[in-house]
């Protein structure tokens, strides 16, 4: 069976290094303890292409080496620095050497912008070591750099000196206010040693970086470097005994604009290669009004931009003035927000983690607080920047999927506190999968979801209780533009929805003309509408997936119901096929909270009494095809399975149970397609077991299938094949993903089928925390079957496979 990967999400991590974007237009950026590979210039939106998995903690920094046909380097969490290398018939990457010298956290990574065989990474142990490549690309440390004073490195910059290129400076800075500059001079051996420290900044430096002030190899070197007390310094390594001009003339003005402080021009000198070099404080760049987190220098010919990123949710385009040399800023983008550091449920305050210039210097990506990416290209006819489709996905583990009952779309949610809504963007003869919506963004994590039919939702979090959603007119009508479904019942649905400033509830609220005022928001008032959530009749008529500040302010969902009765957090629910029952159950230790509640969703009453079985936390519940059986597994071992009573109604009675389902806790179940009763379930011993009865009689256990790890997650696909054969997923604690067929309607006989998968990483690198089979609509000739795979490592896939019993 052939496997082609329909759709990557993952967020990236908050860090200054955690990206870099390489000459041949493919950016690489860390998310969870993955690395996540895009085109953000791809004509075709694809979005991420590829997830690399290897190390075994948080990737913090990711640089290409540049004029290498593609190596990366990557640094983690896990101590140890990863080499990656590109096969250049595939594309595929995969890692080629494991370095395991640092004894702490790998913050930063420096290469040179010219090529060079030398690189260096700095870590938690206060250490930053330099390395060097053979002519195979393996790395052989040559040096390791006791910082002192002690600090952890949160930046590093290398370059060849200008004038004495076999010979480099390598500029440290982190935790303290000073950068160090290193020098090897390479008549002198091969070992970098302290030639100057800057002083001038009053804040934490995180992120530095040299470039050449004019193309011609000679000119002199400018390092800027960005630091926590808002500004950024530019400073200049100029080759000659004499100063450069700007040093030597000490101009008093350039103290007046910060009261009470000069600023600092003392020339530090050092020697390479029996040559004379000076590095002096050049400029402050003033402007940002919060932490400054990245530079990035691009250089056109002789004409230099720098492009910075701050917490105050600006990216800035900096560049001297002609006339006076004074740097400033010629370009604003993001949200320059008024409420400074009012991180807002609903908006993506927080500030941008870093900004990174395309190798053209046509396009610049940013990184907010959300894990997404946005994008902005230069219009040259309008000369302005207009902001194009980033990717964006989950920070965290998600916990549960489920897909619309139609197979329209595919809902997530996550520990990040978001529900996301994904789905086709079709036009032309194009098709790609894109975030559409965010119709939660709460104050609790949220642990499972279950879609209600084509336009609402339930979900439940570590709050006690349920809420249920329903779709907005602002949504509808972009999903029906933009992925051609939805589109019958959307006069009767609401404009929008708001989150109130102090609330958690969304409200539903009606869309306002562009040219309507806003009342004054009352400090008095709890449910006063954050004027930044506002949304108007235009705001969501797009032709393209929204953009990140569309989807954290504009695509919330009303809240409809709340569904109260559990002691404890929320663990997990179902939804009933016809859409008109919900179960759900909560985290418990006592026979007493292991209850199934059942609420019906006309009047959204619980059907009392609840159904008591387990004695510890439910971990799954499902309905059958029919809705005729609830089967419910738990950490108690025991499986039990409800019985309806009677058409038509709510109520459910217990049928039948088995206290020692499996000999450890049970973590998933799923209902086996067609008219067969049988019923998989997944224990923490590493098996899936299969149960079916005969007749009346009771189900018994018929084949066991024997996993190398936990099973922590299966589903059965909703069709048989004409043979009567089910495919069932099992995924794993490892990560691991296997697709069975299972003969339901013989001797339940379980095959495994061999998958060939396109990319050479298609397993999440944490558990699997659930699987759910697209719905099969009836009617569809297509053989291809998707499944949508949610796990911790925050990744959300969607696989599609061809099915060979159908061709």
């Amino acid at each position: 069976m052939r496997s082609t990967t329909e759709y990557l999400a993952a967020g990236a991590n908050r860090h200054p290094s955690i990206a870099d974007w390489d000459t041949s237009s493919l950016l690489a950026y860390g998310a969870d303890r993955n690395i996540a590979l895009w085109r953000p210039q791809n004509p075709h939106s694809r979005g991420v292409l590829s997830l690399l998995a290897g190390h075994t903690g948080t990737v913090n920094a990711v640089k290409f080496v540049p004029e290498t046909q593609g190596l990366l380097l990557s640094g983690s969490v896990d101590k140890t620095l990863r080499i990656w290398s590109k096969d250049l018939s595939t594309e595929q990457y995969s890692c080629i050497q494991t370095l395991s010298d640092h004894s702490s956290s790998i913050n930063c990574i420096g290469v040179s912008s010219q090529p060079s065989r030398i690189f260096a990474s700095g870590s938690a142990d206060a250490t930053v070591k330099i390395w060097s490549f053979d002519d195979q690309n393996e790395a052989t440390l040559q040096q390791t750099i006791t910082v002192t004073p002690k600090l952890f490195p949160l930046a590093l910059a290398l370059s060849p000196l200008a004038g004495a290129p076999k010979s480099y400076v390598l500029a440290v800075a982190g935790t303290k206010d000073i950068i160090q500059l290193y020098v090897l001079d390479s008549q002198q051996g091969s070992q970098f040693k302290l030639q100057a420290t800057l002083a001038g900044h009053e804040g934490w430096i995180r992120s530095l970086e040299f470039t050449q002030e004019r193309s011609n190899p000679n000119s002199d070197l400018i390092l800027s470097s960005a630091s926590q007390d808002k500004y950024i310094r530019l400073w200049r390594i100029h080759q000659g005994k004499e100063l450069p001009a700007a040093a030597a003339s000490a101009d008093p003005s350039l103290g007046a604009f910060l009261p009470g402080k000069s600023l600092s021009n003392k020339a530090h000198r050092f020697q390479a290669q029996s040559l004379d070099f000076s590095a002096t404080f050049e400029a402050l760049l003033l402007g940002h009004e919060d932490w400054i987190y990245s530079t990035k220098w691009k250089a056109m010919g002789d004409r230099l931009q720098l492009l910075s990123s701050s917490a105050d949710n600006s990216l800035s385009i900096w560049e001297p003035d002609a006339s006076t040399g004074v740097w400033v800023t010629v370009t604003r983008l993001g949200e320059i927000s008024a409420e400074k550091g009012s991180t807002t449920a609903t908006g993506s305050t927080g500030g941008f983690w870093t900004g990174l210039w395309s190798p053209s210097g046509e396009t610049v990506v940013s990184l907010g607080r959300t894990g997404s990416w946005r994008l902005w290209s230069h219009d040259l006819e309008q000369d302005r920047w207009i902001q194009g489709v980033g990717v964006s996905g989950h920070t965290l583990p998600v916990m549960g999927i489920a897909w619309s009952k139609e197979g329209d779309y595919l809902l997530s949610t996550s520990t990040d506190q978001t529900t996301r809504l994904h789905a086709k963007w079709r036009r032309d003869d194009q098709v790609s999968w894109h975030e559409m919506a965010r119709p939660q963004i709460h104050g609790y994590d949220l642990n499972c979801i279950d879609s209600l039919g084509s336009s609402e939702f339930v979900s439940g979090a570590d709050e006690k209780l349920l809420r249920v959603f329903s779709e907005p007119k602002a949504v509808a009508n972009l999903l029906q533009k933009l992925c051609g479904f939805g589109g019958s019942q959307i006069d009767s649905m609401p404009d929008a929805a708001n989150m109130p400033v102090l609330g958690l509830s969304n409200k539903a609220i009606e869309a306002i003309a562009d040219d309507e005022e806003l009342p004054a928001p009352s400090h008095q008032d709890r449910d006063a509408i954050d004027p930044a959530s506002v949304v108007h009749k235009s705001t969501l008529n797009l032709s393209h997936p929204p953009l990140e500040d569309h989807l954290s302010r504009h695509t919330l969902w009303p809240e409809i119901e709340k569904l109260y009765g559990h002691g404890y957090e929320i663990s997990t629910l179902a939804a009933s096929r016809d859409g008109s029952l919900v179960a759900t159950a909560c985290k418990a230790s006592s026979i007493d909270h292991a209850v199934i509640r059942i609420f019906e969703t006309k009047e959204w009453h619980e059907v009392k009494p609840p159904l008591m079985a387990h004695s510890l936390t439910v971990t799954r519940l499902r309905f059958s095809a029919d809705d005729h059986f609830l089967l419910s597994v738990g950490r108690d071992r025991q499986w039990a399975v409800f019985q309806r009573v009677g058409e038509g109604k709510a109520e459910y009675k217990l049928l039948q149970q088995n206290l020692k389902g499996h000999s450890r806790m049970i973590l998933d179940c799923a209902w086996a397609p067609g008219e067969t009763r049988a019923f998989a379930t997944a224990g923490r011993e590493k098996t899936v077991k299969i149960w079916a009865r005969d007749g009346d009689a009771g189900f018994e256990c018929r084949t066991t299938i024997t996993e190398e790890a936990p099973v922590t997650a299966i589903d059965f696909g909703d069709a048989l094949m004409s043979d009567g054969k089910a495919y069932l997923a099992v995924g794993t604690e490892s990560g691991r993903l296997r697709i069975y067929t299972v003969d339901i309607k013989d001797d339940f006989a379980v095959k495994e089928i061999e998958i060939s998968y396109a990319s050479t990483y298609p397993f999440p690198s944490k558990p699997i925390t659930q699987l759910a089979w697209k719905p099969s609509k009836e009617g569809d000739s297509e053989a291809e079957m998707e499944l949508a795979i949610a796990s911790e490592d925050s990744s959300l896939r969607i696989y599609s496979f061809d099915d060979p019993s159908v061709s």
